[in-house]
């Protein structure tokens, strides 16, 4: 017979609390993301307000709770043990500190053309002279067009969309067809590579040095070309060494692709969430958080004072609620910047050397070396640098930017992946013309730099950074 009785067990859960669990979606906002929430913020809770002079600083408290006054900004450290936030939320440093004079193009990345290639052809198709009837052929000619500036139908079918009953002339469409390979970008419209590249070279004055060499090498020698058997072309051409070096060097200032100029995708804007800047006279390298990621916001005196004076039960209990969700708040955003900082001043402290050299001084880092030496948790880690931009002397990188993966040294040492790619970036970059290095070749040097590294992985890096193969490399000198 079954019988009911009753047991004490004793055991532990891990429950996140609704503050830890905000603190951690915080965590993980990009910077657009953040002023959004901050401003989602202030439209619902009457507790927050923008803080928008000085005076906000020495903000009554609230309740009749002792505060003390809001820390300065921070540069390359936490906020100091006792400094509270709860009254006031500034996300610390100065993205133009000791009179820098930001000297960059206000014009700079601004959006392109709207729509794409085929609206900007349309466009000038139609500001164009030609008639009704050569503006429809050449709106079907237009769509035709691929994104990189190639027509991809033969006319012949596109004669038959725009026959009818009464059919249009092949070289009508062959004349609309080549005014819009006058339009811009030159070239597009082509039907292949060697058209697109004459079009080009005949769009150049008369008088460009190596013009007509450069157009008899693409009339006449795109086979050799495509080889590279530049003796072949010289043969061929009837041409010396050092005509047809300086008429491929012409060559190569042509776009293969015009339409790639002209894109339709939205240019994508980014805002550094801290700044790297060296302190000069031996300072060192320093951290400051960009203050202009978030507003200055902070806790409604007046409305937080009114809390003890309400004596409706429910306006007290909504009031207060509301109270505690913007300290929740404010706390949060706090915890955010100092884990920001303190993380991207750890990754600052362990590639000083890229700061001062380059790519080629990158040193091999994990998520696991920052976290232990934070004393925080890898996927911690990871949420901070995901979406975080950090802008130093070298540009504006993202913060996984610094972290790589290693192959080992014959002095039993480290090198990041970063470095090597670098490294093998540098030997193409100073190899002789006529004389490639073949991937083996560079997994030799790199060895005998004291890298070991196998010749698929040497193929692996070059084809990342969209290097070609030392026959595609080989060159007149």
């Amino acid at each position: 017979m079954l019988k009911s009785t009753l047991n004490l067990q004793l055991g532990q859960t891990l429950t996140m609390t609704p503050q830890l669990q905000q603190a951690i979606r915080l965590l993980q906002l990009s910077t657009l993301e953040l002023q959004l929430e901050v401003q989602q913020a202030l439209d619902s809770n009457p507790m927050l307000e923008v803080a928008e002079d000085d005076s906000a600083d020495e903000a009554p408290d609230p309740e009749g709770e002792e505060k003390e006054k809001a820390p300065e900004p921070v540069v390359a450290e936490t906020p100091a043990e006792g400094d509270t936030w709860e009254d006031l939320y500034y996300s610390g440093g100065t993205g133009q500190q000791g009179g820098d004079v930001d000297d960059r193009d206000p014009f700079e990345n601004q959006a392109g053309n709207e729509g794409g290639l085929h609206e900007h052809l349309l466009w000038q198709l139609h500001l164009s002279p030609l008639n009704e009837t050569d503006r429809g052929i050449g709106a079907i000619l237009i769509d035709s067009i691929n994104a990189d500036g190639y027509l991809e139908t033969d006319l012949e079918d596109l004669q038959a969309i725009l026959g009818g009953d009464e059919r249009v002339a092949l070289d009508e469409m062959e004349a609309v067809l080549h005014w819009i390979q006058q339009c811009d970008p030159i070239g597009v419209g082509a039907r292949d590579l060697r058209e697109c590249l004459l079009i080009q070279l005949r769009q150049l004055s008369r008088d460009t040095p190596l013009r007509d060499a450069a157009l008899r090498v693409i009339d006449t020698g795109m086979e050799h070309l495509a080889r590279h058997d530049f003796r072949a072309l010289q043969r061929s051409l009837g041409l010396d060494e050092g005509t047809l070096a300086r008429a491929m060097e012409l060559i190569r200032t042509l776009n293969p692709r015009p339409g790639s100029q002209i894109s339709d995708q939205p240019p994508e804007y980014v805002t550094p969430d801290v700044y790297v800047r060296h302190g000069g006279n031996g300072a060192g390298w320093r951290v400051d958080l960009n203050p202009e990621i978030a507003p200055r916001i902070r806790i409604n005196s007046l409305y937080a004072g009114m809390v003890r004076q309400v004596t409706d039960t429910r306006d007290s209990t909504f009031m207060r609620n509301q109270l505690q969700e913007a300290r929740w708040f404010l706390k949060s955003l706090h915890s955010r910047n100092e884990t920001l900082l303190r993380v991207a001043s750890a990754i600052v402290e362990r590639q000083t050397g890229f700061l001062e050299q380059g790519d080629v001084a990158m040193q091999p880092l994990i998520l696991r070396d920052i976290a232990e030496a934070l004393g925080m948790h890898e996927s911690t880690i990871s949420r901070v640098t995901t979406q975080k931009y950090m802008h130093t002397p070298r540009g504006l990188f993202e913060f996984k930017y610094f972290f790589s993966s290693h192959v080992g040294t014959s002095d039993g040492g480290e090198c990041s992946a970063t470095a090597i790619r670098a490294m093998i970036r540098q030997l193409i970059s100073e190899e002789p013309p006529h004389r490639p290095m073949s991937d083996s070749r560079l997994a030799q040097v790199l060895e005998d730099r004291g890298i070991n590294v196998a010749r698929r992985t040497v193929a692996k890096y070059r084809e990342a950074m969209q290097l070609p193969p030392s026959s595609e490399r080989r060159r007149l000198s």
